[in-house]
């Protein structure tokens, strides 16, 4: 009788390792989470970064460079958060 490490094709550490390099792969082609949000940024930043090129701050923290249209994503909720503290 074998066990799974004689077998690592039956399941055990190499499948956990096959498993492990599989959500690898998959996270370093898929976006992070902050990635598939519009974030609150001034409008006068926006402007700025499309002239400069020079990445802008949003209101949770996440710096980046605008790219992407924003209405093709949900509104972050740390940003939506602190906004709607900052207009209460």
């Amino acid at each position: 009788m074998s066990t799974p490490i004689d077998s690592p094709d039956q399941g055990g550490l190499a499948t956990l390792d096959r498993e492990l390099e599989e959500l690898i792969r998959e996270e370093s082609i898929e976006p992070g989470d902050h990635e598939r949000f519009s974030h609150y940024v001034k409008k006068d930043k926006i402007l700025e970064s499309a002239i400069t090129g020079k990445p802008v701050r949003a209101l949770c923290g996440k710096k980046w460079t605008p790219g992407r249209d924003p209405e093709k994503f949900p509104v972050c909720p740390t940003c939506k958060e602190i906004y709607a503290s900052l207009t209460s």
